[in-house]
This record gives structure tokens, C-alpha cells and sequence, in this order.
């Protein structure tokens, strides 16, 4: 009798329902940032109409105008593009960062494994959010700073988890095989042990996305973003003063954000579900 062979990767996140919804809303959401300030074509910068037209109110305005008079709709629209970026660069810096740690830490063990473990901790005992406001207020608050903060907040995490993978793999027989042929250690870390131990670090860096995009949110709110930079964080920051007569411009952006975490996060679960190799026979 015939075994049935497991479905694959790409048919697991697919049986996801929740994992395929929260992909359909990200490609929308990328699709916005990259077509929509071409479609429409406003600054959001100007000064255009009277200041806190609510959404509905003007058809030139769909989404209403803030405190200055500009286009909330393009600030959403070109918000968009940065936030995403700002969490993509931010997360990927992160797991550049940790991948390098914990492989060479797990990969030598002994008294560099030590060490790095404990440069490691020394980062995890102070508060993410804590450490990148530190670093935003001693240096400029420009979007490069910005992701370089958080990227340094959110490395140790990315680091643990390549570490205990690294561990386990180093002692596979492939490696040894490895070592047979004469590949030198980074070759064989590159090579054999990374690619094995990468699929629960993609599963993370949907997760760090949608954290880094919080962050800078956070960041925004508190008046410590790049005030020459338009993101759905600058809209709520700037809308705070108006809280009272003009919610919406908390509410739009604030809406966008969570729509967009709760997308990366079910993605993620996605994810997850299609890499994790103990549910490969379900």
C-alpha cells in the first residue's frame, strides 16, 4: 500500500486559512506603498485645505486633513512605503546581526560561546524599547538611527535562537562529512549549518517586522522620530495634539498598524506551521 506523502512547505501555509488571509493583506499593503502615491499624485507634505477637515467631509480629502492642513490619504500612502521599510531594514539588520553571534558562539563553544552568551544577556537585561529611545536621543533622530536602534535592541533573541540550532547541528553527520572533504569552519557554517538552521529564523522575522513597525510607532508618538520622514508613526504623533476634536488622525493610522501587525503575526503562525518538521507528517 501506497504511503501518503506529506504535503509540502508551500501547501502547509496554504492550508492556513488565517496564514493566506494575513498574506493576501500584506501583498494589498505592499501593493498600496508601491502604487499608491504614483495613483495619487499629492505631497504630503502641503498644506492643501483647512486644517482638521474630518474624513467624508471634502471629496478632495477622503481621509480628512491634520493640524497643518495636509492630506492624511497621502501621508497614509507614503507612510506606508517608509514604515515597511524602516520595519524590513530594522528586522533584517537584527537577524544579521544575531545570525552572526549565535552561529560563531554555537559553532566554537567554549570560552567564545561564553562570551558571547554574555554580551548576549548584558543586551536582554535592559528593555528593548528602553535601549533604542537611549540610542535615538544621544544621536540624530534620522530613519537610518531609527533602524540602527532597534536593530540593536532586537538582536539577542534572533542570537539565542541560531545558537541552540547551531548546537544541535554541529554534530550532525553531514558536518563531519564536511570536515572529511576539507571545508574550513566558515565554509561549513555558511554552507551546511545556516541553511538547516534558518527556517525558524524566518519564521521570527515576520514577528521582528511587526515589532520594529511598533517601535518606530512608539517612537513617533513620544516626538522622537525623523521629523523630515512620513510614517503612519508621524500621523499619530502628530495627531496626538488633536486628540479631542480629531481622533481619526490616531484612529486611521492606528488601524493600519494593527491590521498590519496582526497580518505579519499570522503569517508568521503560517509559517511556522509549513517549517516546523514535527508537524511535516500532519
Amino acid at each position: 500500500m501506497k504511503s501518503k506523502r506529506p504535503p509540502g512547505a508551500i501547501r502547509r501555509f496554504l492550508r492556513r486559512r488565517s496564514a493566506l488571509l494575513g498574506a493576501v493583506f500584506l501583498l494589498l499593503i505592499f501593493l498600496t506603498a508601491i502604487l499608491g502615491p504614483h495613483l495619487w499624485q499629492v505631497s504630503p507634505w502641503d498644506m492643501m485645505g483647512m486644517p482638521l477637515t474630518a474624513p467624508g467631509e471634502e471629496a478632495e480629502f477622503p481621509l480628512g486633513t491634520d493640524l497643518l492642513g495636509r492630506d492624511v490619504l497621502s501621508g497614509m500612502l507614503y507612510g506606508a512605503q517608509v514604515s515597511l521599510l524602516v520595519g524590513i531594514a530594522a528586522a533584517l539588520a537584527s537577524i544579521l546581526i544575531g545570525t552572526a553571534v549565535g552561529a560563531i558562539g554555537g559553532f566554537y563553544r567554549g570560552k567564545v560561546d561564553a562570551a558571547l552568551v554574555r554580551v548576549t544577556e548584558l543586551f536582554q537585561t535592559i528593555p528593548a524599547f528602553l535601549q533604542t529611545i537611549v540610542v535615538v536621543v544621544v544621536f540624530d533622530p534620522t530613519m537610518m538611527t531609527i533602524i540602527i536602534s532597534i536593530a540593536i535592541s532586537s538582536w539577542p533573541p534572533v542570537a539565542r535562537l541560531v545558537r541552540g540550532e547551531v548546537l544541535t547541528l554541529r554534530e550532525r553527520d553531514f558536518v563531519y562529512a564536511a570536515r572529511t572533504v576539507g571545508m574550513g569552519d566558515g565554509r561549513i557554517i555558511l554552507t551546511q549549518i545556516l541553511p538547516a538552521a534558518m527556517p525558524p529564523v524566518i519564521v521570527m522575522s515576520s514577528f521582528m517586522i511587526a515589532t520594529a513597525i511598533l517601535t518606530e510607532a512608539g517612537l513617533s508618538f513620544l516626538g522622537l522620530s525623523d521629523p523630515n520622514v512620513m510614517t503612519w508613526g508621524t500621523i499619530i504623533g502628530a495627531g496626538r495634539d488633536a486628540l479631542n476634536q480629531a481622533q481619526y488622525l490616531t484612529i486611521i493610522p492606528g488601524v493600519a498598524i494593527m491590521l498590519t501587525v496582526i497580518s505579519l503575526n499570522l503569517v508568521g503562525e503560517g509559517l511556522n506551521d509549513a517549517l516546523n518538521p514535527r508537524l511535516r507528517e500532519r
